[in-house]
């Protein structure tokens, strides 16, 4: 009786999600080059930067390299102490359209990254915010093409997900995961079409907003506090009736989140717990519902589940190898990514461990700050 009823709830589970998934195939944009749009707003491209200087330079160089010409880069240098804003001037090289911005102090009652975007939209000119974090990695035509779709669009908010630069073990059993969530559990025309919030996601390290609806939502003032601040400004865009878009950065906006496992841990989890609306009970129900989906039908197959337990795990393996093709990982890539989902909902369940230990001793800590 349990191995039927585990059978029919993890099946009926896996086959919503691979639903969602080849529904969100032909609907879910990705970026396109573009050529520089004639005419567009005023553009301001905000990057808050803390301790960077392992990429800051390269991120300012593919800046400058844009075919989009006129736009302002601000910079706000956020108490590094390796150097960041050095390394901004010299990739800037003088440029008049680049200024580096020194942090202020940051107030009881804000975090580190939200007082930071909120200096520098304080600061910036533009009629377009665009909200960068300093990682991300931009082909030449990226800004044409964000400009192109916010204008197709007519996005209030367009948000999007960096093609994931993973060429470690750590980094690639894990950070594909969270491009997996969002094409299979979250159905994207009605994030487009609804002012439902149950709808609404965002990705920090790359948010365009129309400086109007920034400032109708209250801007990072009104996310001070919050350690999922991209998924609370989303929200706060439907709650007003504005429109929110989302796209695939389809390699014209790449990010490398983190360098090796350590950083891969404790990066994913000062966020998990605030992913689950702050509650250590529903991060362990979601693992257990993980395991189930991912994990145990291996384990059913090992002790003879037979075709049944087959069946389970095939319809995981199709659902993920299909997500990471359509997001840009390769035939064969996605295919061994999806044979190790297994050790990858393994080593989140670690991470959620980390969060869950930092819940109870005052974390968690990221740069050397308690968030």
């Amino acid at each position: 009786m349990f191995l039927t009823f585990y059978a029919g709830f993890v099946g009926t589970a896996l086959l919503i999600l691979l639903l969602t998934s080849l529904l969100n195939w032909p609907f879910f944009p990705s970026l396109e080059p573009a050529p520089p749009p004639p005419s567009s707003p005023t553009l301001s491209i905000l990057i808050p930067a803390r301790n960077e200087a392992a990429v800051i330079f390269q991120t300012i160089t593919a800046v400058l390299s844009q075919t989009v010409t006129h736009w302002e880069l601000l910079v706000l240098d956020d108490g590094s102490t390796d150097g960041t804003a050095e390394l901004v001037r010299q990739a800037s090289q003088g440029d008049p359209r680049v200024r580096v911005l020194t942090g202020s102090p940051l107030p009881q009652g804000w975090l580190g990254k939200n007082w930071a975007c909120h200096q520098l939209s304080q600061a910036a000119t533009g009629d377009l915010l665009l909200f960068l974090d300093a990682d991300v990695q931009l082909a030449p035509t990226a800004v044409a093409a964000l400009l192109t779709l916010q204008t197709q669009t007519r996005a209030d908010l367009l948000t999007i997900w960096p093609s994931q630069i993973t060429p470690t073990w750590a980094e690639r059993l894990v950070v594909p995961l969270i491009s997996f969530v969002i094409f299979s559990y979250l159905p994207i025309l009605p994030v487009h079409y609804t002012n439902s919030v149950s709808f609404a996601a965002a990705n920090g390290q790359c948010l365009l907003f129309r400086r109007l609806a920034y400032t109708k939502i209250g801007g990072h003032t009104a996310v001070r506090d919050q350690i999922i601040e991209d998924v609370m400004l989303a929200k706060a865009i439907k709650r007003a009736k504005l429109r929110l878009r989302m796209a695939d950065g389809h390699q014209l906006v790449a990010c490398r989140m983190y360098t090796n496992w350590p950083t891969v841990r404790d990066g994913l989890a000062k966020n998990i717990i605030a992913g689950h609306g702050r509650s250590v009970a529903l991060l362990f129900a979601s693992t257990l519902f993980h395991w189930a989906l991912f994990i145990g039908p291996w384990l059913w197959l090992l002790l003879g589940g037979g075709r049944w337990a087959a069946l389970l795990i095939s319809l995981a393996l199709l659902n993920r190898w299909l997500v990471g093709v359509r997001l840009g990982r390769g035939l064969l890539g996605s295919f061994l990514e999806s044979l190790f989902t297994p050790l990858s909902v393994l080593l989140f369940t670690r991470i959620a461990a980390q969060a869950t230990h930092w819940h109870f001793t005052g974390g968690p800590f990221w740069k050397g700050r308690r968030l």
